[in-house]
């Protein structure tokens, strides 16, 4: 193990003391319980953007077009084909 020294304001510091009180921890486990749990909610969505995704998905979910699979793979096979002759919008090559 590596000994570090940091400076914490006094509500950490009081905060720090009554959660290694009531786990019955040494302060120092409770700060590297603290320090892994918090890594490994870093890159996760908070409970605000969850919320939020949630209610983007809802609101453009029915927007899709129904259509049947079909005609949604024929319009893929026609662009790629187009995409092959240069575009849509483009002469005929040569």
């Amino acid at each position: 193990m590596v000994k570090m020294t940091f400076t914490l304001d006094e509500v950490t510091v009081s905060q720090l003391r009554r959660s290694a009180e009531r786990l019955a921890k040494p302060r120092s486990e409770v700060v590297r319980l603290a320090i892994r749990e918090y890594s490994e909610r870093i890159g996760r969505l908070g409970e605000q953007e969850r919320i939020q995704m949630l209610r983007a998905f809802d609101e453009l979910v029915p927007r899709i077009p129904a259509r049947p699979a079909a005609e949604v793979e024929r319009e893929i096979r026609a662009v790629r084909a187009a995409r092959r002759l240069g575009g849509r919008a483009t002469k005929p090559r040569r």
